[in-house]
């Protein structure tokens, strides 16, 4: 969990730098990144659900 905020950090620092330096490519591509690390940050917290609710309900994994 902790690797995925530094990468959403990394992300908008990057947007800040480049917003600031006028360069529209990096702004998009840190952009991205920024989604990319959102996305995969829900995924974790999905997948902790998902492993919670299995542990109190007694689930078995296919």
């Amino acid at each position: 969990m902790e690797k995925l905020n530094l990468r959403e950090m990394k992300a908008k620092a990057k947007l800040r730098l480049a917003s600031r330096t006028g360069n529209r490519r990096k702004v998009a591509e840190a952009r991205t990144e920024e989604a990319e690390a959102k996305l995969l940050k829900t995924q974790d917290e999905i997948l902790d659900t998902v492993a919670e609710m299995r542990k109190e309900y007694g689930a078995r994994r296919r």
